[in-house]
């Protein structure tokens, strides 16, 4: 679609909702989403109340008039009475409000002088007490996105809803295995000019959020809420985002959609529509507003200490930088510092322990050699793969084992799933000066990439060649 952005009007807004990973918000169960059949089940019916305008909020109402009945799923090991709004919310998570101020400091936010949490009416029957949990950590940040200057609103930090997993017009089910997760709520700014912008800075923003090595991962662990406007169209909020691929699609699908609707001279209502995967939208309540939010009198305000908030290396910095100390090409370092926070791994503490294995052999042998043989040739290296990798990088830092030598010992260890070293012991200098020797005899006036080939062959991964690279120029 090729819309001139500017001449429509165009305004867009962004919301990221980030689960952190550890224990839940106001309790101290795990946040673990479950799938498995529930130990027990609840019903509820909810009514909406008024927040501190003294009205109710018009999408609470909205839902509310549906008059439907909530069912939940729970489990007797992984949900407390807070999940079922049975008892008071527990002191919040202060690892939780740490990463939240962590975040805010990324995003170069004014941090708030007190934490007080709200309770943000929802009646939906995402959450069991018919409010949502928000309170305001920092305002007035910003980031930089393909050398724009993007306004950051806000950083909530919240407990995420109860998933759904059946609607019909009478009832809808929940699992509340989800419900209580700590949950960021990050806002921009309307200063995104073009759908593409879009998925850019939910990149950017998400990047962020990575690199605290905090954060839940995997499927619904990252949402993003899209808020758009055109000139004579109406702000409309579009949920369920969670591949940032199908941002610009379904945003332009909207544009389209109010497009018509204007030149038809029919009003557009403000409101939030969900986005499909066909890249339409459907809608789904009224616009919410201030209307829905009152204080929380469970939660003592809390007073951040700003003083010791870590400073964090962004994943994009931290790419920056092994390429620049450990020489490694920018396609290994972004696969590299892409990998960590999804492992836990560290490749900077191989880098250190092997420091006479290259750091890009540490990577492309982790990385590219053993998914590789996982993925064509179906290779199981088993639950000894990290033993195993570890042991071969420790033969090639004593100068047992050469790197070149790495893919035979993989495929070795793939059938045999054995490691031994004495097999791919390194020839001392007189036996492979002696077999050089032989092979330059023999090939008379051969180019030198021929001689290398057939030394590296004949030895079969027991010569480094870095050393055979050094013998056959003093003989040649």
């Amino acid at each position: 679609m090729n819309n001139n952005y500017k001449e429509l009007g165009f305004m867009c807004g962004l919301e990221i909702h980030q689960q952190i990973e550890g224990k839940k918000l106001f309790c101290n169960c795990p946040t673990t989403i479950r799938k498995d059949k529930p130990d027990y089940t609840f019903f509820r019916k909810l009514r909406a109340a008024a927040g501190e305008t003294g009205k109710i909020d018009k999408a609470a109402k909205y839902e509310m008039e549906k008059s439907k009945i909530f069912e939940y799923q729970g489990y007797y090991n992984t949900i407390c009475l807070v999940e079922q709004d049975e008892e008071p919310p527990s002191p919040v998570n202060e690892d939780a409000v740490n990463i939240a101020l962590q975040v805010a400091k990324l995003l170069n936010m004014t941090i708030v002088d007190s934490i007080q949490f709200m309770r943000k009416t929802v009646i939906d029957g995402s959450n069991v007490s018919g409010f949502q949990r928000t309170a305001l950590i920092g305002y007035d940040g910003f980031i930089e996105v393909n050398g724009r200057k993007i306004d950051v609103e806000s950083i909530c930090l919240e407990e995420e809803a109860a998933q759904v997993i059946k609607r019909t017009e009478e009832k809808d089910i929940y699992n509340l295995s989800r419900l209580g997760i700590p949950l960021l709520e990050i806002a921009t700014a309307p200063d995104i000019t073009t759908p593409e912008e879009c998925k850019s800075v939910a990149a950017h923003i998400g990047m962020l959020l990575r690199s605290t090595g905090k954060m839940k991962r995997g499927i619904g662990s990252i949402r993003q809420d899209v808020n758009v406007s055109i000139r004579g169209g109406a702000r409309t909020e579009i949920k369920g985002f969670q591949d940032i691929k199908s941002i610009p699609r379904v945003i332009n699908n909207e544009i389209d959609r109010q497009l018509k609707l204007i030149k038809k001279g029919e009003k557009i209502e403000s409101g939030v529509r969900k986005a499909e995967p066909d890249g339409t939208t459907k809608y789904l309540r009224p616009m919410p507003g201030a209307d829905r939010m009152y204080p929380e009198t469970d939660i003592p305000t809390i007073i951040p200490n700003t003083k010791n908030i870590k400073t964090i290396e962004t994943l994009e910095d931290k790419q920056k930088r092994y390429e620049k100390e450990y020489d490694l090409s920018s396609d290994l370092a972004s696969m590299a510092v892409k990998y960590e926070p999804k492992t836990n791994k560290n490749f900077e503490i191989d880098f250190k322990e092997f420091s006479k294995v290259p750091p890009k052999t540490i990577v492309d042998t982790v990385l590219i050699k053993i998914p590789t043989l996982e993925k064509k040739e179906k290779a199981d290296f088993g639950a000894k793969k990290w033993l195993f990798v570890e042991e071969l990088f420790s033969a090639i830092e004593k100068g047992i084992v050469s790197a070149s030598s790495i893919p035979d010992v993989l495929s070795d260890f793939v059938k045999t799933h054995k490691f031994s070293p004495e097999k791919y012991k390194q020839m001392d200098d007189k036996e492979l000066k002696k077999i050089i020797k032989k092979i330059i005899s023999e090939n008379k006036d051969a180019p030198r990439g021929l001689i290398m080939g057939k030394v590296m062959g004949q030895t079969k991964g027991k010569a480094d060649g870095k050393k055979v690279n050094e013998i056959v120029s003093k003989l040649l």
